[in-house]
């Protein structure tokens, strides 16, 4: 006789995974439609007759209008169901990828960023309470791991497949290529996620009140200093291969496909490791990205030795992400909405400055200086982490207040 109560419960098992898997495309393609002009830097640079330094300004006003749009979801989206909020950002990412493809000039291609800008800030501030509301809370590393393999599958694939198709058939067709892609995620999210009614009405003072607490405000500036001497090295990486390695496009599309594919194993060892005791694994990005960005300036003569760091780089950033997610959904149980929408603000922050202090210090300095900028950051990040014990939230603190 088949238990009937036993096989529902296995469907939604299966149901809520699906739903993940979904999430995880999501992640995908955003982090290749965001960061698709890091490998296609030059080449659109020459195109829309613009400096590579303002050209990755391009990066930068995506991560601007995130940085709003993930303060505003939860509000402007008021009560309206969390799934159709989902579609309807995968919607405006498709729209994104379209007028890039076609832009004729560097405006239209901020317009175009502006709108994923929107797209990114507002998924990004959704997904981690969206995780927790799919998954049991024991699972909820492994499900942002899951998720979080997304962007270790367009860091793998989307740069070196980017630079290579670019250099073949020109920086528009690869975007072109994204959005089908893109309409097939779309119909996937409106199959596979279930319904998520909202609970309560999300505003501003919930936001305020999860940044008074003192240990969230210190693990704000820890990420906005970790993920922005990331983004002030990573923004510039194809100029420093060239400059300093003379790489072709070929041996560019190789280095960052080791950048990449070594990020399967940092969201693997990340969603294994990471569990409850999150607060010594907190500076480990910072502290290793710092000291592989410091070397590669050191070993431009070996491309041997500038893959191998670079492998070790992408282990980093894609464990960055699942440690400090991780930290928020445990540290924030209570407010994981307006955790998760004051991380992404930082995060984007950190994006956003993080590229207009690298294309300042290459356009007026040197690459070796964006290099040196992106080692000063992940230092203070290490400094502030410390140990990592006042970032987490105190045992006898009141879940409900600002503490």
């Amino acid at each position: 006789m088949i238990d009937v109560t036993q096989t529902d419960t296995g469907n939604r098992k299966y149901a809520a995974w699906g739903a993940v898997l979904s999430m995880s495309l999501c992640v995908a393609l955003l982090l290749a439609s965001e960061f698709m002009p890091v490998s296609l830097l030059t080449p659109m640079a020459d195109g829309l007759g613009a400096s590579e330094g303002a050209t990755g300004q391009a990066i930068s006003i995506s991560g601007l209008f995130a940085l709003a749009s993930s303060l505003m979801i939860t509000t402007v989206a008021g009560r309206i169901n969390r799934k159709s909020v989902l579609v309807g950002l995968t919607v405006l990412m498709l729209i994104s990828l379209v007028i890039v493809a076609s832009a004729p000039s560097f405006a239209t291609l901020i317009v175009a960023r502006a709108i994923l800008g929107v797209c990114i800030g507002g998924f990004w501030a959704l997904a981690t309470a969206v995780m927790m509301r799919l998954v049991p809370p024991q699972d909820v590393p492994r499900a942002l791991a899951i998720m979080y393999g997304g962007q270790a599958i367009a860091s793998a694939f989307a740069a070196p497949l980017g630079a290579w198709l670019g250099d073949i058939f020109g920086w528009r067709a690869v975007f072109w290529a994204l959005t089908p892609l893109v309409a097939v995620n779309l119909v996937w999210q409106l199959i596979a996620l279930p319904s998520l009614p909202t609970r309560d009405r999300q505003d501003f003072g919930g936001l305020i009140a999860v940044l008074k607490r003192p240990y969230f405000a210190r693990g704000g500036i820890a990420a906005m200093l970790s993920w922005g001497a990331a983004f002030t090295m990573f923004t510039y990486l194809r100029p420093f291969l060239e400059q300093y390695n003379g790489v072709n496009a070929e041996t560019l599309s190789v280095l960052l496909l080791v950048l990449g594919l070594a990020g399967f194993i940092g969201t693997w060892a990340a969603g294994r490791f990471v569990g409850k005791r999150v607060a010594p694994l907190l500076k480990l990005p910072a502290l290793v990205m710092g000291i592989i960005t410091l070397g590669l300036l050191f070993a431009s003569s070996s491309p041997l030795a500038t893959g191998v760091l670079l492998a070790g780089w992408g282990m980093m950033n894609t464990a960055l992400s699942v440690i400090f997610m991780t930290w928020m959904s445990q540290n924030v149980s209570d407010a994981p909405e307006a955790g998760g929408s004051l991380m992404v603000a930082a995060i984007q922050g950190s994006i956003l400055l993080g590229a207009i202090l690298g294309g300042l210090l290459l356009d007026h300095l040197s690459i070796t200086a964006t290099f040196v900028g992106s080692v000063a950051l992940s230092a203070l990040a290490v400094i502030l982490i410390g140990n990592g014990q006042s970032l987490l939230r105190p045992v006898n603190s009141p879940k409900h207040t600002g503490d």
